[in-house]
């Protein structure tokens, strides 16, 4: 059974995705599967002009599967999760992020890689993977990218979640909303004048171009920092300690090692 919806918008211009596993929206190995089904299809359609990305109920979503996370299964899955942020690179179909409710860790590095977030004031949004002894790879790379180092590093090392108005003020989405219908509904305002009325494959053109240093950056040192995560983090007793503790709900117990 999917865990993604789609549907398309204006004319079949407009990809709408909808993360959908029926609670929180957690990015785990169906899911990652579904959208890199979905992602491979879109290089097939020339037509399409924007990709929108948006939780089901009241979350964007609450992260990628701390299941998946355990060092058996690190390499697997940070394989497969990475591999949907290259090919929404490669694709270069401009992308938008709705994000309501919670959008932590893995939800709030896809939100990350599109071109623009919009959020509504329900929203939060943290890479708390540090709490658990891990970091996160992408985000690591695109926060630096979006709001420079001074203000990514202070989310990536405390593991603090931010409300969407203090995401605004460091720069993280382009505008808040009072509530969900509404961010819908200036978002179609939104497409109607600045993404419909352009060619599909010249918005492509000005996707790449535009992102010609951050492309760079990405595809040279997210593979090094998968590396260091399943090579030598995982390696570590204290990683695994905060990854266990988590999935057995107990206070984890640092080594610092």
């Amino acid at each position: 059974m999917s865990k993604i919806k789609i549907e398309y918008l204006f004319d079949n211009s407009v990809a709408r995705i909808i993360l959908d596993d029926g609670k929180g929206n957690v990015l785990d190995s169906i899911m990652m599967k579904d959208l890199h089904q979905l992602l491979d299809k879109f290089a097939e359609n020339k037509d399409l002009k924007l990709i929108s990305f948006e939780g089901a109920g009241k979350h964007f979503s609450f992260g990628a599967s701390v299941e998946e996370h355990t060092k058996e299964n690190a390499s697997e899955m940070l394989n497969s999760f990475h591999g949907i942020f290259y090919k929404i690179m490669n694709l270069s179909i401009p992308t938008v992020a709705k994000i309501s409710g919670q959008c932590l860790g893995g939800g709030l590095e896809l939100a990350l890689i599109c071109n623009t977030m919009f959020a509504d004031k329900t929203s939060f949004m943290g890479q708390p993977e540090v709490v658990l002894g891990v970091f996160p790879p992408p985000a690591s790379l695109l926060l630096p990218l979006k709001i420079g180092n001074a203000r990514a590093e202070e989310l990536l090392i405390t593991g603090e979640s931010v409300s969407a108005i203090k995401a605004k003020e460091m720069g993280i989405v382009a505008e808040v909303f009072e509530d969900k219908e509404t961010m819908d509904e200036e978002l179609n305002l939104w497409i109607k004048k600045y993404i419909l009325p352009k060619s599909a494959s010249s918005l492509r053109y000005a996707t790449k171009t535009s992102r010609t240093f951050f492309n760079h950056i990405m595809n040279k040192f997210l593979p090094k920092l998968e590396d260091l995560y399943v090579n030598d983090l995982m390696e570590t007793h204290d990683a695994n300690e905060g990854i266990n503790s988590f999935l057995e709900k107990r206070n984890p117990n640092w080594k610092n090692n």
